[in-house]
C-alpha cells in the first residue's frame, strides 16, 4: 500500500504514478489527519510511504501519523521524499522509525520536484513547473521497478553538511520558521472557503467569510497555494511570487 501526504501536490503526483506502476492501493495521510483518524491497515505488498521534504526530514505530522498507525502484513518499507533541491540525511530518523514499527528499511527515493515553499523560496511558473515534473517521472519509474524487484532503493552518499541540515538545521527550522502568525487573508478574498478545507490539520476557520488560522500549521501551503484568487499571502515573503498546485497523474 501506497500512503502518502502533500500539500500542494507533488507527493499526491508521486504516489498515483507509484501506485500505477505497482498496482497497489492509495491512502491519503491528510485526508485521515483531517478527519481524526488514526489507521489500521493491512498490505500483503510492500510499504510505500511518500511525502514532502520538510526541513531535509519527514515533516513531523507524517511521522508522528505513521508512528501512530497500525500496520499489519508486509514489513518492508520504502520512501519517496519529494523536495525542491534535495532532500539531506533523513535515513538515521527513518530507520528508527522502522525499528520501532517493526519495518524492514528499504531505504530513501530522492525525487526532485517543483519548489512549493511560497513563505521561503521562489517558486517556478507553470512552464517550467510542468518541465521539472516530467523529468521526475523516470526517476519514480525507475523506483517502481526496483519495488517490483524486491530490490531495496540505492544506498545514499551522505556529507557532513547533509547531516547538519537533516539535523540541527531541522530543528531550527521547527522553532522559528513553522508558525502560522504571518497567513493573512486580502480584500480579494470572496470567502470561498477553500483555504479551510484544504488545510489537513483543521487549522483554517472561516470567520465572517474570511479566513483565519489557529497554531497547529505544518507550512505544508495547501491554504496559500488553494486559493483561486491568489488572495493569501504570508506576509511579505510571498508577494509577487506564483503559486503553485501539481496536476493530478493522468498515467
Amino acid at each position: 500500500m501506497i500512503v502518502y501526504f502533500s500539500g500542494t501536490g507533488n507527493s499526491r503526483y508521486a504516489a498515483a504514478l507509484l501506485a500505477d506502476r505497482l498496482g497497489d492501493q492509495l491512502l491519503d495521510a491528510g485526508a485521515c489527519m483531517k478527519e481524526g483518524k488514526k489507521v489500521e491497515i493491512t498490505s500483503e505488498k510492500p510499504w510505500v510511504f511518500v511525502s514532502p521534504t520538510y526541513a531535509w526530514q519527514l515533516p513531523r505530522v507524517f511521522e508522528s501519523f505513521i508512528r501512530n498507525g497500525i500496520y499489519s502484513g508486509s514489513k518492508e518499507a520504502y520512501f519517496v521524499m519529494t523536495c525542491g533541491d534535495e532532500i539531506g540525511n533523513p535515513e538515521k530518523e527513518i530507520q528508527q522509525l522502522c525499528r520501532v514499527k517493526g519495518f524492514v528499511f528499504r531505504g530513501v527515493l530522492e525525487v526532485v520536484m517543483p519548489e512549493n515553499y511560497v513563505a521561503m523560496f521562489a517558486v517556478p511558473e507553470k512552464e517550467e513547473a510542468a518541465a521539472i515534473v516530467e523529468k521526475a517521472r523516470p526517476v519514480l519509474e525507475a523506483g517502481a521497478e526496483q519495488i517490483l524487484k524486491g530490490e531495496p532503493f540505492a544506498e545514499r552518499s551522505s556529507s557532513m553538511l547533509a547531516r547538519l541540515k537533516s539535523t540541527a538545521a531541522n530543528s531550527f527550522f521547527y522553532s522559528t520558521m513553522v508558525k502560522s502568525k504571518a497567513f493573512y487573508a486580502t480584500d480579494a478574498c470572496n470567502g470561498c472557503g477553500l483555504c479551510e478545507k484544504a488545510c489537513p490539520l483543521n487549522n483554517v476557520h472561516m470567520e465572517d467569510k474570511k479566513p483565519w488560522w489557529g497554531k497547529d500549521c505544518t507550512h505544508c501551503m495547501a491554504c496559500i497555494c488553494s486559493c483561486p484568487l491568489l488572495a493569501i499571502e504570508y506576509g511579505k515573503k510571498s508577494q509577487g511570487k506564483p503559486r503553485y498546485q501539481c496536476p493530478e497523474y493522468q498515467g
